[in-house]
Parts: C-alpha cells; sequence; structure tokens
C-alpha cells in the first residue's frame, strides 16, 4: 500500500503541471487582459478630460508604443509563453504566487485572507450532507415506495433540478427581501464590530443560514439517492439474503452488512469534496456578497487578474490531487477487501 500511495504522490507532479500549463496558456490567448484594461482606462480618463476630442476615441491610442511595452514587460507578457510559464512556475515553487494586477497585493494574503469564511462554510455544508443524506437515503430505501419516499424523493428531485446559486436568489428574494426575515447578504451586519460575543455569533449564524440553504441543496439530492440506490442494491444481494435466511435480525443485517459495503461510493467522493470545501462557490458566493475564495475567484475572473485566477488554480487543484488519494484512504476504510498493490 505505501508504494501504491508513494507513485500517487508522483503523480501529483505531472497532472499539476499540465492543469497550469493549460491554464496559463489560455490567460494568454484571451483578450482584455490588464494591458487591455489599463488602456481603456487611460482612453476614458483622456475622454473625460476633452484630450479625444480631436477624433473618436475607440481610434485613438492613449499610450505610445514604448509605454506599451513596457507593460508588456512588466506582466510578462513579452516573452514566449512557455518562458513565461517557467518563470511563474518558479515564483510558486518559492511560494510566491505573484501581486494582483486588480489590487496591486500578493495574492497568497489575498487568498489567505479568504479561505477561512469559505472554509467555514464547506465545513457547514460537508457536515450538513453527510449528517443528513446519509440517514435519509437509509430510512428512504428501508421504505421504499412508501409516502415518505416519495415526497422525500420530490423534495430531493426539485432541489437537485434547481442550481443552488438559483434557490439562493429565491431565498433572497422571498425571505430577505419581501419577508425581511433575513439579510440580504453578506456574513455580518454594520453594527458588528460594537455588538457583545454572544451577539456576534447570533449574527453570524443569522447570516449563515440562506448561503448555508443554497450551498447544500446541490449536493443534497445526490448523496441521498446515492446512499438509498446502493443500500437497496446491498439489500437485494445474496449475501444479505442468506444472512436473514440464516436467522440474523433483519436490522442487524442492514447496520452490520449491507450498509458498510453501501458507504463505498460515498467514500470515494469524499476526498474529492475537499477541494470544495476550501474553494467555496463561485456563484453563491456572488449572490449573497460573501467575501470568501469563490468570490474572490468570479471577480478576477472577470477582471481578468490572471495571477489571482492562478494562484486560486495552484491552491484548488493541488487540494483536489490530494482529496483523490483521500478518497483512496476511505475507500480502504470502508472496504476491507480493497488491497493496493
Amino acid at each position: 500500500m505505501t508504494a501504491y500511495f508513494i507513485r500517487r504522490l508522483l503523480l501529483i507532479v505531472p497532472t499539476f503541471l499540465g492543469i497550469t500549463v493549460m491554464v496559463f496558456v489560455i490567460t494568454r490567448m484571451v483578450p482584455g487582459g490588464p494591458i487591455e484594461r489599463i488602456i481603456v482606462q487611460a482612453r476614458q480618463m483622456q475622454s473625460s478630460l476633452g484630450g479625444l476630442a480631436s477624433g473618436p476615441a475607440e481610434q485613438r491610442q492613449p499610450l505610445s508604443e514604448d509605454q506599451i511595452e513596457r507593460l508588456k514587460a512588466y506582466y510578462g507578457f513579452d516573452k514566449p509563453v512557455l518562458v513565461s510559464y517557467g518563470q511563474w512556475l518558479a515564483k510558486v515553487m518559492r511560494g510566491d504566487l505573484g501581486t494582483s494586477t486588480r489590487y496591486y497585493d500578493p495574492v497568497w494574503r489575498m487568498i489567505v485572507e479568504r479561505i477561512p469564511i469559505s472554509l467555514y462554510f464547506g465545513i457547514l455544508t460537508l457536515l450538513m450532507v453527510y449528517g443528513v443524506c446519509i440517514p435519509l437515503g437509509i430510512a428512504k430505501a428501508l421504505r421504499h415506495k412508501s409516502g415518505f419516499d416519495n415526497v422525500t424523493s420530490v423534495v430531493v428531485f426539485v432541489g437537485y433540478a434547481v442550481p443552488g446559486w438559483v434557490i439562493g436568489v429565491l431565498l433572497l428574494v422571498l425571505l430577505a427581501s419581501v419577508w425581511e426575515i433575513f439579510p440580504l447578504g453578506g456574513l455580518t451586519g454594520d453594527d458588528f464590530p460594537d455588538m457583545a460575543l454572544g451577539e456576534q455569533v447570533v449574527d453570524i449564524l443569522w447570516h449563515t443560514v440562506l448561503p448555508l440553504a443554497a450551498y447544500v441543496a446541490g449536493s443534497f439530492a445526490v448523496m441521498t439517492m446515492l446512499m438509498k440506490n446502493t443500500l437497496m442494491d446491498n439489500l437485494a444481494a445474496d449475501y444479505v439474503r442468506t444472512a436473514v435466511a440464516k436467522g440474523l435480525p433483519f436490522r442487524r443485517a442492514v447496520f452490520r452488512h449491507a450498509l458498510r459495503n453501501s458507504l463505498i461510493p460515498i467514500a470515494t467522493s469524499f476526498g474529492n469534496n475537499v477541494s470544495v470545501v476550501v474553494s467555496g462557490s463561485f456563484l453563491i458566493e456572488k449572490v449573497f456578497n460573501i467575501n470568501g475564495m469563490g468570490l474572490l475567484g468570479y471577480e478576477s475572473v472577470v477582471e481578468r487578474d490572471y495571477p489571482v485566477v492562478l494562484g486560486i488554480l495552484v491552491v484548488s487543484s493541488l487540494l483536489f490531487l490530494v482529496g483523490n488519494i483521500l478518497s483512496d484512504l476511505c475507500v480502504a476504510a470502508v472496504d476491507p477487501r480493497v488491497r493496493f498493490e
């Protein structure tokens, strides 16, 4: 098993290089980068000052060729793509993710400041999904085709059909705007610094309810139906029927035999959720104006802030690759038949 995981760890390197090379090349090919944004800003400023009165703004170049070349050298666009990638990768290996072209702050510091918020929602979502979906899936499997199963299936499939961010918008409109039960967004209220400790905890929890509901909605249906279907398959297997026929109580056959085998598909997806826990959701954090990793990634893509985009890619891809290894460990813990050679 040790040799297997060593090989898996070594495979992280070429996989990480492939992911980052592809995204790095894309960032160099798409239009609207930091230089174009500076040119647009300079054109708008010159236009507002009346400097472009002699011709259309779209046909005037506010920066000279020398200034543009210096900007390309500053942002590393004056070198071939692979050379620029090599220089960027060398900085990453030293722990330097670069500087934001929008805020001019270190990318690593920006990510570290926002990780706790996404981690907070990610851990709560993980606890809610696994803590509710597994018992609900078991109950649905044991009460298959009952009224409870039919009603919960309708709710589950409605949640699966509607994206989480759409549910978030609906919750904001109904519970925050129309009925004004919950706040419209953010993680804390305006008077949060002046509150006592207990009031601050209540305020954070009050702001957490709607975003957490939107987070949970997407994974809730998948995990519930996966748990139900795998448990039903194992309940119909020969080894369960044989155990019951030999006198083993049905409840014990379910929870000591069928349930453990049914947790194997659940375990395979556990490690992959690590990257989601930290990275957050772009659209949900945008809808609720939560200043986490998701919102940072969304804004960096919209603003073509490539150092931040690549920095988030480094963190999320490494977490995803490590999560795949954790998934194997979870499967080995649940299924003793698994042997990694």
